[in-house]
Protein backbone atom coordinates (compact mmCIF):
# COMPACT_ATOMS: atom_id res chain seq x y z
CA UNK A 1 0.00 0.00 0.00
CA UNK A 2 2.98 1.92 1.10
CA UNK A 3 4.40 1.80 -2.80
CA UNK A 4 1.75 2.47 -4.23
CA UNK A 5 0.44 5.38 -2.43
CA UNK A 6 4.15 6.60 -3.09
CA UNK A 7 3.94 6.04 -6.92
CA UNK A 8 0.91 7.90 -7.13
CA UNK A 9 2.63 10.82 -4.70
CA UNK A 10 5.38 10.75 -7.56
CA UNK A 11 2.64 10.84 -10.60
CA UNK A 12 0.97 13.65 -8.85
CA UNK A 13 3.96 15.78 -7.61
CA UNK A 14 5.21 14.77 -11.90
CA UNK A 15 2.00 16.26 -13.41
CA UNK A 16 2.16 19.14 -11.13
CA UNK A 17 5.69 19.91 -12.29
CA UNK A 18 5.15 19.58 -15.59
CA UNK A 19 1.74 21.58 -15.78
CA UNK A 20 3.54 24.36 -13.92
CA UNK A 21 6.36 24.16 -16.92
CA UNK A 22 3.76 24.97 -19.09
CA UNK A 23 2.25 27.91 -17.21
CA UNK A 24 5.74 29.71 -17.00
CA UNK A 25 6.01 28.95 -20.86
CA UNK A 26 2.79 30.39 -21.47
CA UNK A 27 4.04 33.46 -19.22
CA UNK A 28 7.35 33.85 -20.69
CA UNK A 29 5.32 33.84 -24.65
CA UNK A 30 2.62 36.49 -23.15
CA UNK A 31 0.31 34.55 -24.52
CA UNK A 32 -2.45 36.97 -24.54
CA UNK A 33 -0.72 39.71 -25.85
CA UNK A 34 1.15 37.19 -28.76
CA UNK A 35 -2.61 35.87 -29.32
CA UNK A 36 -3.22 39.69 -29.77
CA UNK A 37 -0.75 40.52 -31.96
CA UNK A 38 -1.20 37.22 -34.49
CA UNK A 39 -4.68 37.14 -34.61
CA UNK A 40 -4.34 40.82 -36.41
CA UNK A 41 -2.04 38.90 -38.56
CA UNK A 42 -4.27 36.33 -39.55
CA UNK A 43 -7.22 38.68 -40.10
CA UNK A 44 -4.80 40.69 -42.62
CA UNK A 45 -3.74 37.27 -44.41
CA UNK A 46 -7.26 36.83 -44.87
CA UNK A 47 -8.51 40.44 -46.11
CA UNK A 48 -5.67 39.89 -49.06
CA UNK A 49 -7.29 39.48 -52.38
CA UNK A 50 -8.13 36.22 -53.88
CA UNK A 51 -7.61 34.74 -50.59
CA UNK A 52 -10.23 32.15 -49.33
CA UNK A 53 -9.94 30.58 -45.96
CA UNK A 54 -7.68 27.61 -45.58
CA UNK A 55 -7.65 25.93 -42.31
CA UNK A 56 -4.08 24.41 -42.66
CA UNK A 57 -2.63 27.68 -44.15
CA UNK A 58 -4.27 29.74 -41.03
CA UNK A 59 -2.90 27.06 -38.77
CA UNK A 60 0.65 27.28 -39.81
CA UNK A 61 0.59 30.87 -39.97
CA UNK A 62 -1.12 31.04 -36.61
CA UNK A 63 1.86 28.60 -34.77
CA UNK A 64 4.87 31.20 -37.15
CA UNK A 65 3.51 33.92 -35.51
CA UNK A 66 2.83 32.82 -31.96
CA UNK A 67 6.48 31.00 -32.16
CA UNK A 68 8.15 34.75 -32.98
CA UNK A 69 5.95 36.82 -31.35
CA UNK A 70 6.77 34.72 -28.40
CA UNK A 71 10.24 34.64 -28.94
CA UNK A 72 10.23 38.32 -28.80
CA UNK A 73 8.50 38.37 -25.17
CA UNK A 74 10.33 35.50 -24.09
CA UNK A 75 13.87 37.60 -25.01
CA UNK A 76 12.12 40.96 -23.53
CA UNK A 77 11.35 39.36 -20.80
CA UNK A 78 14.84 37.57 -20.05
CA UNK A 79 16.83 40.80 -20.58
CA UNK A 80 14.37 42.81 -18.24
CA UNK A 81 14.66 40.21 -15.57
CA UNK A 82 15.71 42.63 -12.72
CA UNK A 83 13.49 45.21 -13.71
CA UNK A 84 10.37 43.14 -13.64
CA UNK A 85 11.15 41.88 -10.32
CA UNK A 86 10.68 45.34 -8.95
CA UNK A 87 7.20 45.68 -10.45
CA UNK A 88 4.31 44.18 -9.12
CA UNK A 89 2.48 43.45 -12.17
CA UNK A 90 5.83 41.65 -13.27
CA UNK A 91 7.71 40.13 -10.36
CA UNK A 92 5.86 36.75 -10.63
CA UNK A 93 7.06 36.05 -14.56
CA UNK A 94 9.73 33.26 -14.17
CA UNK A 95 12.62 34.10 -15.33
CA UNK A 96 11.90 37.49 -12.87
CA UNK A 97 10.69 35.21 -10.05
CA UNK A 98 13.89 32.40 -10.36
CA UNK A 99 11.81 29.74 -11.66
CA UNK A 100 13.37 29.81 -14.53
CA UNK A 101 17.35 30.22 -15.50
CA UNK A 102 18.29 32.94 -18.01
CA UNK A 103 19.89 30.47 -20.02
CA UNK A 104 16.34 28.19 -20.55
CA UNK A 105 15.03 32.09 -21.64
CA UNK A 106 17.25 32.37 -24.04
CA UNK A 107 17.00 28.90 -25.18
CA UNK A 108 13.42 28.84 -25.76
CA UNK A 109 13.75 31.96 -27.46
CA UNK A 110 16.05 30.71 -30.14
CA UNK A 111 13.94 27.76 -31.10
CA UNK A 112 10.72 29.04 -30.98
CA UNK A 113 12.23 32.58 -33.21
CA UNK A 114 14.40 30.25 -35.66
CA UNK A 115 11.41 27.81 -35.42
CA UNK A 116 8.94 30.13 -36.52
CA UNK A 117 11.14 32.24 -39.13
CA UNK A 118 11.42 28.96 -41.38
CA UNK A 119 8.14 27.84 -41.11
CA UNK A 120 6.78 30.98 -42.60
CA UNK A 121 10.04 30.88 -45.23
CA UNK A 122 8.54 27.22 -46.14
CA UNK A 123 5.26 27.61 -45.67
CA UNK A 124 4.56 31.11 -47.22
CA UNK A 125 7.41 32.91 -48.94
CA UNK A 126 10.91 34.61 -48.20
CA UNK A 127 9.35 37.78 -47.90
CA UNK A 128 7.10 37.32 -45.10
CA UNK A 129 10.22 35.30 -42.74
CA UNK A 130 12.16 38.21 -43.27
CA UNK A 131 9.57 40.47 -42.05
CA UNK A 132 8.80 38.00 -39.35
CA UNK A 133 12.61 38.58 -38.16
CA UNK A 134 12.89 41.89 -38.76
CA UNK A 135 10.11 42.74 -36.44
CA UNK A 136 11.52 40.03 -33.81
CA UNK A 137 14.97 41.84 -33.87
CA UNK A 138 13.37 45.26 -33.50
CA UNK A 139 11.57 44.65 -30.81
CA UNK A 140 13.53 42.62 -28.47
CA UNK A 141 16.68 44.15 -29.13
CA UNK A 142 15.91 47.67 -30.02
CA UNK A 143 12.76 48.51 -28.19
CA UNK A 144 13.37 46.70 -24.89
CA UNK A 145 16.22 48.34 -23.92
CA UNK A 146 15.07 51.71 -25.33
CA UNK A 147 12.39 52.01 -22.35
CA UNK A 148 14.94 53.05 -20.47
CA UNK A 149 16.91 55.82 -22.07
CA UNK A 150 13.65 57.61 -23.79
CA UNK A 151 9.86 57.82 -24.29
CA UNK A 152 10.83 57.79 -28.38
CA UNK A 153 10.63 53.76 -27.52
CA UNK A 154 7.33 53.90 -27.71
CA UNK A 155 7.77 55.08 -31.47
CA UNK A 156 10.07 52.78 -31.94
CA UNK A 157 8.14 49.44 -30.33
CA UNK A 158 4.86 50.72 -32.36
CA UNK A 159 6.46 49.37 -35.21
CA UNK A 160 7.32 45.77 -34.55
CA UNK A 161 3.66 46.32 -33.13
CA UNK A 162 1.87 46.77 -35.86
CA UNK A 163 4.21 44.76 -38.56
CA UNK A 164 2.02 41.49 -37.94
CA UNK A 165 -0.36 43.27 -40.74
CA UNK A 166 1.86 43.54 -43.09
CA UNK A 167 3.30 40.25 -42.28
CA UNK A 168 0.11 38.77 -42.74
CA UNK A 169 -0.66 40.64 -46.36
CA UNK A 170 2.95 39.51 -47.80
CA UNK A 171 2.57 36.07 -46.87
CA UNK A 172 -0.73 36.09 -48.83
CA UNK A 173 0.63 38.28 -51.68
CA UNK A 174 4.29 37.71 -51.69
CA UNK A 175 4.08 42.33 -52.36
CA UNK A 176 4.10 44.95 -50.19
CA UNK A 177 1.06 46.32 -51.41
CA UNK A 178 -1.38 49.19 -50.36
CA UNK A 179 -3.56 47.20 -48.29
CA UNK A 180 -0.92 45.44 -46.55
CA UNK A 181 0.29 49.36 -45.45
CA UNK A 182 -3.59 50.88 -44.61
CA UNK A 183 -3.60 47.68 -42.48
CA UNK A 184 -0.34 48.66 -40.96
CA UNK A 185 -1.30 51.97 -40.35
CA UNK A 186 -4.40 51.11 -38.08
CA UNK A 187 -2.80 49.43 -35.96
CA UNK A 188 0.32 51.35 -35.90
CA UNK A 189 -1.43 54.45 -34.79
CA UNK A 190 -4.29 52.36 -32.69
CA UNK A 191 -1.06 51.77 -30.47
CA UNK A 192 -0.26 55.04 -29.06
CA UNK A 193 -3.82 55.51 -27.17
CA UNK A 194 -3.45 52.38 -26.22
CA UNK A 195 0.16 51.81 -24.77
CA UNK A 196 0.16 55.63 -23.41
CA UNK A 197 -3.47 54.51 -21.37
CA UNK A 198 -1.22 51.12 -20.22
CA UNK A 199 1.53 53.48 -19.05
CA UNK A 200 -0.46 55.88 -17.27
CA UNK A 201 -2.38 53.15 -15.14
CA UNK A 202 0.71 51.53 -14.43
CA UNK A 203 3.13 54.72 -14.05
CA UNK A 204 4.25 54.06 -10.72
CA UNK A 205 4.94 50.96 -10.92
CA UNK A 206 7.13 51.55 -15.04
CA UNK A 207 8.72 54.49 -12.99
CA UNK A 208 10.04 52.42 -10.44
CA UNK A 209 12.17 49.87 -12.79
CA UNK A 210 13.23 53.19 -14.16
CA UNK A 211 11.00 53.12 -17.72
CA UNK A 212 10.52 56.42 -19.84
CA UNK A 213 7.27 55.49 -21.54
CA UNK A 214 5.19 58.73 -21.50
CA UNK A 215 5.78 61.34 -23.97
CA UNK A 216 7.62 63.70 -21.16
CA UNK A 217 9.61 63.93 -18.53
CA UNK A 218 7.06 64.43 -15.68
CA UNK A 219 4.74 61.46 -15.76
CA UNK A 220 1.00 61.42 -16.20
CA UNK A 221 0.19 65.15 -17.77
CA UNK A 222 -2.09 67.06 -19.93
CA UNK A 223 0.32 66.72 -22.91
CA UNK A 224 0.15 62.95 -22.52
CA UNK A 225 -3.53 63.23 -22.82
CA UNK A 226 -3.57 65.76 -25.39
CA UNK A 227 -1.19 63.12 -27.59
CA UNK A 228 -3.65 59.98 -26.90
CA UNK A 229 -6.41 62.52 -28.76
CA UNK A 230 -4.12 63.51 -31.49
CA UNK A 231 -3.45 59.87 -32.38
CA UNK A 232 -7.06 58.85 -31.99
CA UNK A 233 -8.40 61.52 -34.33
CA UNK A 234 -5.52 60.22 -36.99
CA UNK A 235 -7.21 57.00 -37.29
CA UNK A 236 -9.92 58.38 -38.49
CA UNK A 237 -9.23 59.46 -41.99
CA UNK A 238 -6.85 55.96 -42.04
CA UNK A 239 -10.04 53.85 -40.98
CA UNK A 240 -11.54 54.93 -44.14
CA UNK A 241 -9.08 53.49 -46.58
CA UNK A 242 -9.58 50.24 -46.20
CA UNK A 243 -12.94 51.21 -48.14
CA UNK A 244 -11.41 53.45 -50.94
CA UNK A 245 -8.85 50.80 -51.70
CA UNK A 246 -11.49 48.31 -51.99
CA UNK A 247 -10.41 45.86 -49.54
CA UNK A 248 -13.49 46.07 -47.52
CA UNK A 249 -16.91 47.24 -47.83
CA UNK A 250 -18.84 50.62 -46.58
CA UNK A 251 -20.47 48.90 -43.58
CA UNK A 252 -17.12 48.33 -42.22
CA UNK A 253 -15.99 51.96 -43.28
CA UNK A 254 -19.21 53.25 -40.87
CA UNK A 255 -18.13 51.20 -37.98
CA UNK A 256 -14.70 52.19 -37.81
CA UNK A 257 -15.66 55.71 -37.90
CA UNK A 258 -18.00 54.74 -35.25
CA UNK A 259 -14.96 53.08 -33.14
CA UNK A 260 -12.65 55.63 -34.52
CA UNK A 261 -15.07 58.16 -33.08
CA UNK A 262 -15.29 55.99 -29.38
CA UNK A 263 -11.31 56.51 -29.14
CA UNK A 264 -11.66 59.98 -29.42
CA UNK A 265 -14.40 60.65 -26.74
CA UNK A 266 -12.61 58.62 -24.58
CA UNK A 267 -9.31 60.13 -25.11
CA UNK A 268 -11.08 63.40 -24.96
CA UNK A 269 -12.09 62.43 -21.36
CA UNK A 270 -8.93 61.69 -20.34
CA UNK A 271 -7.73 65.10 -21.21
CA UNK A 272 -10.55 66.35 -19.00
CA UNK A 273 -10.99 64.54 -16.33
CA UNK A 274 -6.91 63.51 -15.84
CA UNK A 275 -7.08 60.30 -13.72
CA UNK A 276 -6.40 56.57 -14.09
CA UNK A 277 -10.05 55.54 -14.16
CA UNK A 278 -10.17 57.44 -17.62
CA UNK A 279 -6.84 56.32 -18.80
CA UNK A 280 -8.22 52.72 -17.69
CA UNK A 281 -11.32 53.09 -20.22
CA UNK A 282 -9.12 54.31 -22.95
CA UNK A 283 -6.99 50.85 -22.39
CA UNK A 284 -10.11 48.34 -22.16
CA UNK A 285 -11.86 50.49 -24.71
CA UNK A 286 -8.78 50.10 -27.33
CA UNK A 287 -8.92 46.33 -27.09
CA UNK A 288 -12.31 46.11 -27.98
CA UNK A 289 -11.38 48.41 -31.07
CA UNK A 290 -9.01 46.27 -32.37
CA UNK A 291 -11.38 42.87 -32.09
CA UNK A 292 -14.28 44.87 -33.39
CA UNK A 293 -12.07 46.89 -36.03
CA UNK A 294 -10.38 43.88 -37.61
CA UNK A 295 -13.53 41.36 -37.96
CA UNK A 296 -15.77 43.95 -39.10
CA UNK A 297 -12.85 44.78 -42.39
CA UNK A 298 -12.97 40.36 -42.33
CA UNK A 299 -16.85 40.00 -42.91
CA UNK A 300 -17.17 43.09 -45.07
CA UNK A 301 -14.19 41.81 -47.12
CA UNK A 302 -14.62 43.57 -50.82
Amino acid sequence: MDSVATAGDISNSSSFAFASKVKDYFQLIKFTLSFTVVFSCVVCYLLAPNIQFNFISVLLLFIAGMLITGSANAINQTVEKDTDALMKRTAGRPVAAGRMSVNEGWFFAFITGISGVVIMWLCFNFQSALLGLFSLVLYAFIYTPLKKINSISVLVGAFPGALPCLIGWVAATERFGIGGWILFGIQFLWQFPHFWAIAWVAHKDYERAGFKLLPGTEGPTKFTALQSVIYSMLMIPVGMLPYYAHISGIISMWILLACNLSMVFLSGLLFVRMNVQAARRVMFGSYFYLIIVFLSLLFDKG
